[in-house]
């Protein structure tokens, strides 16, 4: 079978090409690379230039294919430029979706695999966050991908799709260097970033009610989230009647400053003691993905440790940024 990956270019659809096709499944990458970059794919991959939001390419795309699958990651992803464009978020990521769907239905696709994200969570007031933990997403960001699950579920049901949505936690590292995250949005990067400057680090409130006072997360390694995908996308591949929404998660939770204290003995800048700043609005004190759903579902396990991921990110970066 084939599968159509979007977003394939990018940080991570570009992990999850590189899982799926040394798996054996084939793959054609529909991606406008916006964001993306045609030489993250292996060679041999299909690159097929487009938006989510023209119909008519993706039409033509999956019936020129034979695309039996997608796996959608395509989407706009900062939770802060989400709050000051909403109108634009909710057309590329509802609005895109609707039209991958609309043609995935026309074009008799079986099988949906849609990328979400924990921020459907909001803020949770729990030890571990489950499947059934009430989704109160804070950001338009967040709205987006909720109102995606809904949809993807709906359409799937109404068109005989096997369905999948994954919620991402906190996404870092990398398989290669050249396969790095270009983005300088979330945390392993932003500390990198202070560092390569000279600058201390900043970490966000020490006063929230964990061990040390720092927001906890769950952090995962990027190739755990790809193998995620291609567990997940068989699965699809062998049930016809799959209806899933799974965290993907470690279950572990490493808090804020446990994470700059990595990052600095990874990178080597240990002499810049981080400052502290005010909290920023809307950080829980705690986030960490309950795992047990994706494991039985899926005998799916995260296997990569935080320096793993630290030590990865920091080649990265380093390829990207020599000086």
């Amino acid at each position: 079978m084939t599968w159509m990956i979007t977003g394939g270019a990018g940080y991570i659809g570009s992990h999850v090409v590189k899982a799926m096709t040394e798996a054996g499944e084939r793959v054609v990458v529909f991606d406008d690379l916006s964001t993306g970059d045609a030489g993250r794919l292996p060679a041999g991959v299909p690159l097929e230039r487009g938006t989510v939001l023209d119909g008519a390419a993706l039409d033509r795309v999956m019936r020129e294919h034979q695309v039996d699958g997608v796996v959608h990651i395509a989407a706009k992803k900062q939770v802060g430029e989400s709050v000051e464009r909403p109108l634009w978020y909710y057309r590329e990521n509802v609005e895109g979706l609707r039209t991958v769907l609309e043609a995935a239905a026309g074009a008799g696709v079986g099988r949906f695999l849609f990328s979400s994200s924990a921020a459907v969570y909001g803020m949770p007031d729990v030890d571990l966050v489950t499947e059934r933990t009430p989704c109160e997403p804070m950001s338009p960001y967040g709205e987006t991908k909720l109102a995606g699950e809904w949809l993807v579920k709906a359409t799937g049901r109404a068109h005989g799709m096997a369905t999948a949505s994954l919620r991402y936690f906190n996404v870092a590292g990398a398989a290669t260097p050249e396969l790095g995250d270009p983005g300088v949005f979330n945390l392993v990067p932003m500390v990198f970033r202070s560092l390569s400057q000279g600058k201390p680090p900043t970490i966000f409130g020490d006063d929230y009610p964990t061990p040390d006072g720092t927001c906890v997360r769950d952090y995962i390694h990027v190739e755990d989230i790809a193998s995620a995908h291609l567990a997940a996308a068989r699965r699809l591949a062998e049930d016809p009647e799959a209806e899933l929404v799974l965290n993907i998660g470690t279950g572990k939770g490493v808090s804020v400053a446990e994470m700059v204290a990595i990052i600095q003995e990874v990178s080597g800048h240990t002499g810049l003691a981080p400052e502290v700043a005010p909290r920023r609005p809307g950080d829980p004190a705690r986030v960490v993905a309950s795992a047990e759903s994706i494991t039985k579902e899926l005998g799916w396990t995260a296997t990569r440790d935080v320096r793993q991921m630290v030590t990865s990110a920091w080649a990265g970066w380093r390829l990207r940024h020599p000086e």
